[in-house]
């Protein structure tokens, strides 16, 4: 596919679309979990998230993958775990709008993760982009540094950087495995594994949610699933770079919907530093042709996640 005209009209909007779906996604586990707790929020999205998964299988005859197509959702299952669990620690304690904004480095980590396990050259623009990048991430975090002093949110905002470089590996791997699964698959194999990761805390720590708490569950379930599907059907039709700007608007749906529902303020230094960020991030895109997904596969979870 050329990526130019119709061709990447349909897979823009489609990622539109799962960009948006993930933001709402984010809101509804960051209520799940200060209703119930993380790890339970966490548990009973992926009960719900692979039971939505088996039954599209079944009912879409999905075959089975490869032993080779099973490691890459299983490295990527077992990442995106880990990274979901840290970025939905890190947004019960910051605003909606500045987890999403420091999340947005992980594109420039991506490119040295590239270098590192693709063995791709990092040019003097890269360079220089993720220096700008870097900046923002200071210009926001000063923002939890003067003034009144809030540790738990300052920790929050370690989480996200900590999150953001998994969620780096993670774009490592989404292209890959989007070009070789069906979207029904990519999406049923996450939960999957995610499950099987949680599931080794559910003696200690599950408990089984309120029935109040139960329809969030299924919501979000829903909203990961669907955009966890709707990303990899648009990152298997085109190109990463081209779907770049899309992954920015996460970060006006963090911030309308942080203030409609949690009462959530968009800071002038946030703001700032995630314009610094995402300005790093298209220069580096810019100066880098390769075909490095920068796309968020997990987002998050995650926003994502």
């Amino acid at each position: 596919m050329s990526g130019t005209g119709r061709g990447i009209a349909i897979p823009f909007a489609i990622c539109c679309i799962g960009v948006t779906l993930f933001s709402v996604m984010d809101a509804a586990m960051k209520g799940l979990s200060l209703s119930i707790g993380l790890y339970n929020a966490l548990f009973w999205r992926a009960v719900s998230g692979t039971l939505l998964g088996l039954t599209l299988m079944l009912l879409t005859r999905q075959r089975w993958p490869s032993r080779a197509v099973l490691r890459i959702h299983l490295l990527r299952g077992v990442v995106v775990a880990l990274m979901a669990a840290l970025f939905f620690w890190a947004i019960m304690r910051l605003p909606l709008a500045e987890a999403i904004a420091l999340s947005f480095i992980a594109p420039l980590i991506a490119l040295y993760l590239a270098a590192l396990l693709l063995n791709e050259k990092v040019g003097r623009q890269a360079i220089g982009a993720s220096l700008l990048g870097l900046v923002g991430v200071g210009v926001i975090l000063s923002g939890r540094l003067h003034g009144d002093y809030d540790a738990d949110a300052l920790l929050g905002a370690v989480a996200v950087l900590i999150s953001a470089v998994l969620f780096a590996w993670n774009l490592i791997i989404q292209r890959q495995q989007a070009q070789v699964a069906s979207p029904i698959e990519v999406a049923f194999f996450q939960h999957l594994v995610m499950l099987g990761v949680f599931a080794i805390g559910a003696p200690l720590f599950a408990v089984f949610p309120p029935i109040k708490a139960i329809p969030l569950v299924l919501l979000a379930a829903v909203l990961a699933f669907t955009s966890l599907a709707a990303l990899a059907w648009a990152y298997a039709r085109a190109e990463a770079q081209r779907l770049i700007p899309v992954e920015y608007s996460a970060f006006v749906w963090a911030a309308i919907i942080g203030w409609l529902v949690f009462g959530e303020r968009l800071t002038l230094t946030t703001l700032a530093g995630a314009l610094l960020i995402v300005a790093g991030c298209l220069i580096a895109a810019r100066t880098k042709r390769a075909d490095v997904p920068d796309g968020r596969g997990a987002h998050v979870e995650a926003g994502t996640v």
